[in-house]
């Protein structure tokens, strides 16, 4: 399975949680699969999916599921130990880890590599770490959201990408329905 896979398996599961969906390619892909008011799409900001969506499960009780990747881990790791040592018991983070920096070409990342994000999260202190296989995604995100305790779930996937168009809808459209989203 590919990134586009997963979100087309998981999307049912998404339907009315807050998601804050990473940049580039991943919110392209949700938001044909699946757009929904209560998705948050990362038109800038590599990196920020994990921190924009704990920020706002510390500030509400609302569930939050940031769906982020591998390479936008990478390129904020000060993420992880920050999530470990501030628990909001409201948040899941979903790394789909497909060993490259989908949106820029397919790259390798060093999660493609010797460095083991599962780990990585587990040293910074995350103590409900999951790492599943791509098919078992959705499984492990109900579970999640089932549960009352933060999780972080790395999902390990094959790199590729599908072609989609790009998000045309106003940062400021995409921003005010979802505080509308989180407001209700």
């Amino acid at each position: 399975m590919i990134r586009s896979e997963i979100l087309k398996d998981i999307a049912p599961i998404l339907r009315d949680q807050l998601v804050v969906c990473n940049i580039g390619l991943p919110s392209q892909e949700l938001h044909m699969i699946d757009d929904q008011p209560t998705n948050f799409y990362m038109l800038g900001t590599m990196g920020l999916s994990s921190s924009i969506g704990f920020g706002l499960a510390l500030a509400q009780d609302k569930k939050v599921i940031s769906i982020d990747g591998d390479g936008s881990v990478l390129t904020n790791f000060g993420t992880l130990p920050t999530i470990a040592n501030n628990v909001a018991d409201n948040y899941i983070l979903l790394i789909i880890d497909n060993g490259s920096y989908g949106s820029t070409g397919d790259q390798p990342t060093y999660a493609g590599k010797k460095t083991s994000l599962t780990e990585v999260a587990r040293a910074c202190g995350c103590e409900n770490v999951v790492e599943v296989a791509a098919k078992d995604t959705g499984k492990a995100l109900q579970a999640a959201l089932d549960g009352d305790q933060m999780t972080i779930i790395v999902s390990k996937c094959e790199s590729g990408n599908i072609k989609v168009p790009v998000i045309t809808m106003d940062p400021v459209v995409i921003r005010d329905r979802f505080m509308k989203s989180v407001q209700a």
